[in-house]
């Protein structure tokens, strides 16, 4: 385990499901009930741009009246950014902004912002807790119709990839918290880290992911006990209170 150089931490859905955030992919999540095909690609926005709106608008209000707060995971992140003694670079494929209610600053939303609108005349991106609809008027070119989610659909391509891979190619730690390994690009950091930086790399999840055997170490539990302790062994410099083997053989462990 390093004690020193940059760190990338990856973030999933799974970081928050414990607390009553539901995720894409599980049996009962989002994606169960609603056919991606319906509501998140480009193609469904301009053939019902009404109903793309309304699944959109109806997640934002959750979010935003909802009781959903960060929890000790997320809070963990911002003492790593802050006492860590090199760049913290946090990568999150969440849409909340959890993470930013948590303090974390170094931050890239590489499936963009819920809580923001972007306009598909002009490109103008700002923040936007109501509701959106096609009759609206974008406040930067004037144009009607325009304003959609800032977020990435299935066929667009994701956001700050050249930052993120100038990131991976020297990073000396690559952590995924709480990933399914199922969607790439994020799926393939891993391996972007171990090959590009030769980063030590670690899953924290609460259970094994698609991709778990590329890690160099694995810690299975509940998000919010998991990463504390990742976190405190990290900055204490404790391979006992972290997991770490030095030995850079394959560890894992289960939590809870």
């Amino acid at each position: 385990m390093p004690r020193s150089g940059p760190i990338i931490v990856l973030t999933g859905a799974g970081i928050s499901k414990e607390f009553g955030l539901h995720t894409f992919r599980d049996p009962d999540g989002i994606w169960a009930q609603h056919r991606i095909e319906e509501v998140a690609t480009p193609e469904a926005f301009a053939r019902d741009p009404k109903r793309v709106h309304t699944f959109y608008n109806t997640r934002r209000h959750q979010l935003v009246t909802g009781n959903i707060q960060p929890n000790a995971a997320h809070e963990a992140l911002p003492r790593l950014e802050r006492d860590w003694p090199h760049p913290v670079l946090i990568v999150t494929q969440n849409i909340d902004d959890l993470h930013e209610r948590a303090g974390s600053v170094a931050l890239l939303h590489m499936h963009g912002e819920l809580r923001k609108s972007r306009c598909q005349h002009c490109g103008d991106v700002r923040a936007f807790d109501g509701d959106l609809d096609t009759s609206q008027t974008c406040r930067s070119c004037g144009m009607r119709g325009g304003l959609r989610p800032h977020v990435v659909w299935f066929g667009e391509m994701p956001l700050y990839m050249d930052e993120i891979g100038e990131a991976l190619a020297t990073c000396a730690l690559f952590v995924s918290i709480g990933t399914s390994g199922h969607v790439y690009p994020a799926a393939g950091f891993v391996q972007e880290a171990r090959h590009g930086a030769g980063a030590h790399t670690v899953e924290l999840n609460l259970e094994p992911s698609l991709g778990e055997n590329l890690f160099a170490e694995k810690i299975y539990g509940p998000a919010s006990q998991i990463v504390p302790a990742f976190v405190e062994g990290l900055l204490s410099g404790s391979s006992k209170n972290s997991g770490a083997h030095f030995s850079g053989t394959p560890n894992s462990r289960k939590i809870g």
